[in-house]
């Protein structure tokens, strides 16, 4: 498709441009740029996916095209290395309305079908040789017919304030504290709360949970127990902001849980060879990864295998979470790599705010001069070298 055609034509040359800026900097940052450069695919993927949502058509649909996009296009890359691994770094889910998140079901489960109206949140993450790129956007089906009003605009205007604070905030020296605080503050200005204890991670190398941790709207106890930390340069983040109009708090919904990670910290003797022969091929295909059943070919035997897998904690389950019925839930993820002259964001979706009309704004002064700020310090020079060239 054409966008696909010119956001590859866009990379080929940013993936230029930044091996020769980054000639002189140490080999590993070097080795971790090339591939952040290489997971844009990410980006493309979800815009595959926003394009397809349309009403009448199923998740079901959506999550499949997701996942077969993002196989097809990491296949074409590093063709020569047969060893590395590539694909998806997280299933694609697509979560509407109440729906917090994982919603990703089987061919085999009841399954939604996107109507006008309907606030959408898609999920998915591409990885190369483990390094991992995590993106998500949040939408109203049919919006572009007339601007959405109401709770819907204010809980996406909420969201997407969250996530630009984020990213002018998730920059080395600043404590992970500070985001917490932001979120709640802005979150509040649109009559809306912070899902309840949800967690942004440090992104490794074959790591998609790193150990530090940004939470949001921690109970009391969370509070007391949430590790501080201080953000560093070259460390990656997946900053990953829910925002609800009800209470903040996500529940299981009942639904099947179809996404797993394998915990290698993890070991038991599987005594079903169903299981044993399901554990095998995770192990094999998927590594730490998250993974979805959807992507074993039989899907009766992997619906068996993973009860005990995950009865013994060999697997851990995402679980589907829900708000109350009638509130709305939106998330907005990116993906940022911090550099020592500024943040920069390796994902992000195609937010339009002129079709989100909400009647609330931002309230705290602090804040809104952080969110009218550049978020890269790297902007800035440019814009002053341009004005000086200028003058002369």
């Amino acid at each position: 498709m054409p966008f696909a055609h010119n956001v590859y034509r866009l990379f080929f040359v940013f993936s230029t441009v930044l091996l020769t800026c980054l000639l002189f900097t140490p080999c590993v940052t070097l080795l971790l740029s090339v591939h952040t450069a290489m997971l844009y695919l990410g980006q493309v993927a979800l815009r595959v996916v926003i394009e397809a949502a349309k009403s009448g058509v199923s998740v079901v649909n959506l999550c499949e095209k997701g996942d077969a996009h993002i196989m097809v296009e990491t296949g074409k890359v590093f063709r020569k290395e047969k060893d590395l691994k590539k694909g998806i770094a997280f299933p694609t889910s697509v979560s509407v309305n109440n729906c917090v998140c994982h919603f990703s079901p089987l061919k085999s489960d009841p399954d939604y079908t996107l109507k006008d109206g309907d606030l959408v949140k898609i999920d998915l993450g591409v990885h190369v040789d483990g390094f991992i790129s995590n993106v998500a956007h949040s939408f109203v089906v049919g919006a572009t017919k007339a601007p959405v009003t109401g709770k819907k605009a204010d809980v996406i205007n909420a969201a997407h304030m969250c996530a630009e604070a984020a990213l002018r905030l998730v920059k080395p020296g600043n404590q992970n504290s500070k985001v917490t605080e932001a979120w709640n503050k802005i979150a509040q200005s649109f009559k809306c709360t912070a899902i309840e204890g949800m967690l942004s991670h440090q992104l490794k190398q074959h790591i998609i949970d790193g150990e530090k941790t940004i939470i949001q709207n921690p109970t009391d106890q969370q509070r007391k127990d949430h590790e501080k930390a201080e953000f560093e340069v070259h460390e990656v983040y997946a900053v990953d902001v829910l925002i609800s109009t009800g209470e903040g708090k996500a529940r299981d919904g009942g639904q099947r849980t179809t996404i797993y990670k394998r915990d290698p910290s993890k070991q038991y003797g599987l005594k079903m060879k169903t299981s044993r022969m399901f554990f095998s091929e995770v192990e094999r295909r998927f590594d730490a990864m998250p993974f979805t059943l959807r992507a074993f070919e039989d899907e009766a035997k992997a619906r068996l295998g993973v009860v005990e897998c995950a009865k013994h904690e060999l697997l851990q389950p995402f679980s589907v979470l829900n708000e109350k019925e009638g509130e709305f839930v939106a998330q907005f993820k990116f993906t940022v790599l911090l550099m020592a002259n500024g943040p920069h964001r390796i994902t992000s979706g195609p937010f339009e705010p002129e079709l989100y009309k909400s009647e609330h704004e931002v309230q705290d002064a602090e804040l809104r001069t952080l969110l009218q700020s550049s978020a890269s310090r790297k902007t800035q020079k440019k814009k002053k070298k341009k004005v000086f060239d200028m003058k002369n």
